[in-house]
C-alpha cells in the first residue's frame, strides 16, 4: 500500500465524505425476511455460519460460499473454514462434501479463513477471503483461484496490511468497464474498524490507495465501527453499498450509502439502519446483523446476511 496521507481523522475537511450528500430522493426498506438453510456433512453442520456470499450462475443456480466457525465453548481449532454449495431457490443450499478453502499451510492464513467474496470469470472463479495468522491476532486479505469451487488453489495475499492499516479483510469488489478493479475493504485503526478503498489493474493489484470513502457519524448507530458490505450496481450511475456499522460496543447494524458513478462523491446516505437484529431470548447471542452479498433477480433485491455470528438470512429490499 502507499502512504496514508489521505486517511485523515474523523474531522478532516479533506476527506472525501466530508462533502455533504446531494439532495436525492432515495431510500431502502425491508419488505420480507427469510431464513437461509443448508444441508451438508456432519463436519459442517456442527459449526455456526457467517458471511454468506451468494450469486446467480448462468444456468439459473444460486451459488453460495460461507464461513463456518467453531461454536462457542468448543475447542478453537480455527477461526473459520469456507464451504460452498448450490441451490435452486436461493433459500435452501446443498453444500459440497468438503470445505473449499481451509487454513494453512502458509502462515498468512494458518489460523483461519473467513469472509469469502466470489468473482466469476470466463475460466472459473476468484475468491477473496480474510486469512488469519496462527495466533489469531491479525490477518491479511488473501485470494484463491480455480476452475470450480472444489478446485481452488490459494494464490497468496491480495492486499497486505500496512503500519497504519492492519488486519485487512472483508473485500467488496467491483470491476470497471475499463478493466480496473475497485476494492473496498475493512481495516483496523484507532481501536475501530474502518473502510478503505484501493484501485488495481488486476486481481492482486498492484493497488493504489484512494481517499477514505466514508467515515463514522457522531451520535449515530454507526458512530464507531464500519465494514464494507455488498454493492448494488443495477443502476451504474448511482451504485449503492449496503454497509455494516456499529457503536463502540459492537452492536452491528446494516445501512446504505449511495455514490456517483465513479465512487468519487456521496450522493445519499440512510439516516437510520435499514436492518437490525430481532430481539432474542438467548443471552449468549451477539447483537449483530452483518451484510455479505446482494443478488438482483427479476427486479427483486435480495440481501444476504448473517445474524448473531451463527445463522443466515436474506431480506427482500425495496428501493423507493
Amino acid at each position: 500500500m502507499n502512504g496514508q496521507e489521505n486517511k485523515g481523522s474523523i474531522d478532516d475537511p479533506h476527506r472525501r465524505d466530508s462533502v455533504q450528500p446531494a439532495e436525492i430522493a432515495l431510500d431502502f426498506n425491508v419488505k420480507r425476511i427469510e431464513t437461509v438453510t443448508i444441508d451438508g456433512p456432519p463436519e459442517l453442520m456442527r459449526r455456526d455460519l457467517m458471511s454468506p456470499y451468494v450469486w446467480r450462475e448462468d444456468d439459473g443456480r444460486w451459488g453460495m460460499m460461507v464461513r463456518a466457525t467453531v461454536r462457542p465453548g468448543e475447542v478453537l481449532t480455527d477461526t473459520g473454514q469456507i464451504w460452498a454449495g448450490w441451490s435452486d431457490d436461493g433459500v435452501r443450499f446443498a453444500m459440497l462434501d468438503s470445505p473449499s478453502i481451509v487454513p494453512g499451510p502458509d502462515d498468512h492464513d494458518a489460523g483461519g479463513v473467513e469472509d469469502p467474496t466470489v468473482v466469476r470469470q470466463a475460466d472459473g472463479y476468484v475468491v477473496y477471503y480474510s486469512g488469519v495468522l496462527a495466533d489469531h491476532a491479525r490477518g491479511e486479505l488473501s485470494y484463491a483461484m480455480g476452475p470450480s469451487l472444489d478446485r481452488l488453489r490459494k494464490s497468496g495475499v491480495a492486499l497486505a496490511s500496512s503500519k497504519s492499516e492492519s488486519n485487512t479483510k472483508e473485500a467488496t469488489v467491483d470491476r470497471s468497464a475499463d478493466g480496473r478493479w475497485r476494492m473496498f475493504y475493512e481495516y483496523a485503526a484507532d481501536a475501530a474498524s474502518r473502510i478503505g478503498l484501493a484501485i488495481g489493474s488486476g486481481i492482486a493489484g498492484p493497488w493504489v490507495e484512494q481517499p477514505t470513502p466514508f467515515m463514522p457519524r457522531h451520535d449515530s448507530w454507526d458512530d464507531w465501527h464500519l465494514s464494507p458490505g455488498p454493492l448494488l450496481t443495477d443502476d451504474p450511475a448511482m451504485p449503492v453499498m449496503f454497509y455494516n456499522g456499529a457503536t463502540r460496543d459492537a452492536r452491528w447494524r446494516i445501512g446504505w450509502i449511495a455514490f456517483d458513478a465513479n465512487y468519487e462523491r456521496i450522493v445519499a446516505r440512510g439516516i437510520e439502519p435499514m436492518l437490525t437484529p430481532p430481539p432474542v431470548d438467548d443471552r449468549s447471542a451477539t447483537d449483530i446483523a452483518f451484510a455479505a452479498s446482494v443478488v438482483v433477480e427479476q427486479g427483486a433485491i435480495w440481501l444476504y446476511y448473517s445474524l448473531e455470528d451463527r445463522r443466515l438470512a436474506r431480506a427482500l429490499i425495496r428501493r423507493s
